[in-house]
């Protein structure tokens, strides 16, 4: 398997999980960013495992800090 096929496989895994579990929230391309900067910066490190990549992608949305826009 090619880096750019795990990169893909491991990044569909955390999106479907996500989104079926309704925690997908705000901007779709801005999470869809921020879950491929965690894959990117784990290949970096040298992971390769595809099942490791998409959970640490899944656990670092979930703890993320959201934005909450003061009520006027």
């Amino acid at each position: 398997m090619t880096d750019l096929e795990l990169r893909a496989q491991s990044f569909q895994i955390a999106w479907k999980y996500l989104d079926r579990s309704g925690l997908l929230t705000g901007e779709r391309t801005d999470a869809a960013r921020f879950i491929l900067n965690r894959i990117d910066r784990m290949m970096i490190r040298g992971e390769r495992r595809r099942l490791l990549l998409s959970n640490a992608a899944i656990d670092a949305y979930r703890m993320r800090p959201v934005f909450v826009p003061l009520e006027a």
